[in-house]
């Protein structure tokens, strides 16, 4: 089988690159995945993108994942001090992957990137032991709303459509849903860098969007969902972006889709960047079988 290799794409006038995670031993299915970060940062040598992509390739699910064109960087002062998880780059190293992500865009440019290397999976996943109408969708965070504005696409497309849609802590809608009283709660004593306050949330989306309207292939959470593809979406407990994800796995069973939506308690935003974290491996499994048996 073919090794770990990136390949070029364009799309949306941007270059850009996808990292292809052969399995060793394929059992059919495809994923194609992107990273968080804000939209503005990330990269898909973070453990969010490359320990997903080999933990699902040795479960036999060939992984593209996804280089796409981060935002401008304006909303960062809204975000406040940081405040890393194990296994999340330093300041000083997310200063220098910033400063190396190259030309950046806003809305639309992602989102046709994301479409474009579906495209690209679909095309050559008989290369890899795959078969066409078995290539699945997903990211986390970000990456997320990503995967799930691209699935809307493509459903209005009427073409080529993922088979499954994998969300792990999603953004979803633009405002992001009122907290609970629960969630609140759990929120608490949290460092104000992971508890994304509205005024964060709402820096990050304008940033994102720049100009354009928040329309259904921006932020999904809102809109018709008749048609999407199964999906499953993967919430951390103590995260203010939970009630986006809770709220969209309802919209989705009003539209009809047939939705799979489950919380890791006790887990904060981006725990897929600690390897090794129970949350981590339980979504990894969850995400592997999913995208294994959805039919």
């Amino acid at each position: 089988m073919a090794e770990i290799h990136d390949v070029a794409l364009t799309a949306a006038d941007y270059d850009f690159r996808v990292r292809v995670y052969p399995a060793d031993q394929p059992n059919g299915s495809m994923l194609v995945w992107l990273h968080g970060g804000a939209f503005m940062f990330g990269t898909i040598d973070m453990a969010e993108a490359d320990h997903v992509a080999r933990s699902l390739s040795d479960a036999g699910t060939t992984v593209v994942s996804v280089d796409y064109t981060l935002a401008p960087l304006d909303a960062l002062p809204a975000l406040g001090p940081p405040a890393p998880l194990e296994g999340m780059p330093t300041p000083e190293q997310m200063r220098a992957e910033m400063e190396a992500a190259g030309p950046r865009s806003r809305y639309p440019v992602a989102s046709l990137q994301t479409v474009a290397a579906f495209d690209w999976a679909v095309h050559n996943a008989d290369r890899f032991g795959a078969s066409p109408d078995r290539v699945a969708l997903g990211g986390a965070s970000a990456g997320g709303n990503l995967a799930a504005g691209a699935a809307v696409r493509l459903r209005d497309r009427a073409a080529s459509v993922p088979h499954l849609v994998a969300l792990v802590y999603p953004v979803l809608h633009a405002p992001l849903p009122v907290a609970n009283a629960e969630l609140e709660g759990l929120l608490a004593g949290l460092p104000p860098a992971l508890t994304f306050p509205p005024e964060s949330t709402d820096a990050i989306n304008s940033n994102y969007l720049g100009d354009a309207a928040p329309d259904l292939y921006a932020f999904p959470g809102g809109n018709d969902m008749t048609g999407l593809a199964s999906t499953l979406i993967v919430t951390a407990d103590r995260d203010r972006l939970r009630a986006s994800g809770e709220l969209f796995a309802a919209e989705l069973a009003l539209a009809g889709v047939n939705v799979s939506i489950v919380r890791q308690r006790g887990a904060m935003h981006g725990y897929l960047n600690e390897i090794g974290d129970s949350a981590a491996e339980s979504t990894l499994a969850l995400v592997a079988h999913a995208v294994t048996t959805a039919r």
